[in-house]
Formats: structure tokens, C-alpha cells, sequence
């Protein structure tokens, strides 16, 4: 053994700094992942750079090649990103206190401008928390408590979405979506104070409601009345005999059906009530 290595030591020495070249020049670059090649600091190239229109199997992920000691790579997510903000006191316009817990969804889709503003995903979430906490701030103070529980909500989203996106860009970064996880006021005097005036509220709306039905009511009964007086005198008209007849048949059910049909009246043959019975004579 020992006469094998006098004889190919030299041989043997090249072949193992020929692997431990070669095994630092090869690196693997995986599906979920960038890779900015610098070079002297600088970066030169970008390996599976994100793209939305290619298939998931079919980007420029897998082995690739680097000069040792001149040329560096560094790692780039190229997967949806999380930033949240947790326990964040808001003033709202109507002078709420609200606490606030929010969260952004990013991408990277500028590696080598990430590379050189930010340098790593939490050196990027550092930079865009207090962006989006100040943000946030700006777009709830201009809107009441109450408007956070309509669609208005989405409204507030979409700007507070729109301006962190814009300062993620100089990162190399998109925003695609801003949402709050939580609003609600501090527990205590404020909570109780705030739905104490919600129910108030909607008592009164309901009042209003109830008083618009009744108005409502009275119209409906007066027009209804007023067509029955219409119907009344055009059937009058049409035949007056009839009509004196008929309504005094109506009186008669009335009047003999109270105490369960055992009534009893006592009149002159000339009443003029019983004038029906003597054939309206």
C-alpha cells in the first residue's frame, strides 16, 4: 500500500483536489428557490429566476455551476412569503381604540434588486413591518369603527395593499394581499361604551322602522276605506232600493246575533228600524 501511494502520490493528490473542486463548483438549486450568482460582490446572473407563466417542473431549477473562491450563491425564496403584525393600537376616525392584528402575503420577484436593498427575507420583513403598520394606521384613522364591519373593509384592504406594495417594489418585492386577522376595541369601558351605543342604535332604527309600517298601515286602511265608500255609493246609485235592503239585513245579523241568537227587542210594528219587515214599506 505504501509503494502504491510513493508511486501515485502525486496522481492520487491531483485526482482529490479534482473532486473537492468539483464538488464546490456543483450546487443545487431546488424548485422553491432563486439563486443570484456574485461574482466579486457583484451579482452577474440569476438561476431559476420566478416566472409565473412556467410550469411548475420546467423552470431553470437543479445543478448548476460556480468558480470557487471567485463566485458565491445565494439563496433567494421564490415562494409566497408571510409578514404579520401582531397587537397594534389603532385610532379610528370616530376616536376608537382599536387593536389592530394584520398580515401581508409577498413575493420576491426581483432577486438581484433584493439581493442588493434588503439581502435576506428578514431583513425584508423588518423593513416592511413599520411600512405597513404606518400604512394601516393612515387608512383606519379615516374610517369609523363601524365601516370595518361592512364591505367598505375591502376598500380599506385594497389601499393598504396598494401603498406597502408600492415600497415593497423598491425591494424587489410584491404584495399580493393585505388582511386583518382582528379589530376589535380593548376589553373594558370602551367595549362596553361602544356596544351600549350599537344597541341604542339599533333600537332606534328599529323604532323607525316600526313607525314607517304604521304610517304605512294608515294609508293602506284609508285608501281601502275610501274604495269600499266608492263601491258603496256606486252600488247606491245603481240601485237604491237594493242597497237600503241590504244594509239593513246587515244590521239585522249584527243586532240578533248578540247574546248567542237569544235576543230579544220589543218595537212598535211602526218602527222605522223593522220597516224591512213590513216589505220596506
Amino acid at each position: 500500500m505504501e509503494n502504491i501511494w510513493q508511486t501515485y502520490k502525486l496522481p492520487l493528490i491531483a485526482l482529490i483536489l479534482l473532486i473537492v473542486a468539483a464538488t464546490s463548483s456543483i450546487v443545487i438549486v431546488p424548485e422553491t428557490h432563486q439563486a443570484v450568482k456574485i461574482r466579486t460582490g457583484e451579482p452577474v446572473s440569476v438561476i431559476n429566476q420566478f416566472n409565473p407563466d412556467q410550469p411548475y417542473g420546467e423552470t431553470g431549477a437543479g445543478l448548476w455551476y460556480r468558480i470557487p473562491l471567485l463566485e458565491r450563491i445565494q439563496y433567494v425564496d421564490r415562494r409566497i412569503l408571510d409578514l404579520d403584525m401582531e397587537g397594534e393600537t389603532v385610532l379610528s376616525n370616530d376616536q376608537q381604540r382599536l387593536e389592530v392584528n394584520a398580515y401581508a402575503r409577498f413575493r420576491i420577484f426581483d432577486p438581484v434588486l433584493f439581493v442588493e436593498r434588503a439581502g435576506s427575507e428578514d431583513l425584508l420583513r423588518n423593513q416592511l413591518e413599520p411600512i405597513l403598520t404606518s400604512v394601516l394606521r393612515q387608512e383606519l384613522g379615516r374610517r369609523t369603527f363601524a365601516s370595518l364591519l361592512t364591505p367598505e373593509r375591502g376598500d380599506a384592504m385594497s389601499n393598504i395593499r396598494e401603498a406597502l406594495d408600492r415600497q415593497a417594489r423598491q425591494y424587489g418585492a410584491q404584495v399580493i394581499d393585505v388582511r386583518i386577522k382582528r379589530a376589535d376595541l380593548p376589553q373594558g369601558t370602551p367595549l362596553d361604551a361602544a356596544f351600549n351605543r350599537m344597541r341604542s342604535d339599533r333600537v332606534e332604527e328599529a323604532e323607525t322602522i316600526r313607525a314607517g309600517g304604521r304610517r304605512d298601515a294608515q294609508i293602506i286602511r284609508a285608501e281601502a276605506e275610501a274604495e269600499a265608500a266608492r263601491i258603496y255609493a256606486d252600488a247606491f246609485n245603481k240601485d237604491p232600493n237594493f242597497y237600503d235592503f241590504y244594509r239593513a239585513m246587515q244590521s239585522y245579523r249584527r243586532t240578533f246575533e248578540t247574546g248567542n241568537g237569544q235576543s230579544s227587542i220589543i218595537m212598535d210594528d211602526s218602527n222605522e228600524y223593522l220597516r224591512q219587515f213590513r216589505g220596506g214599506r
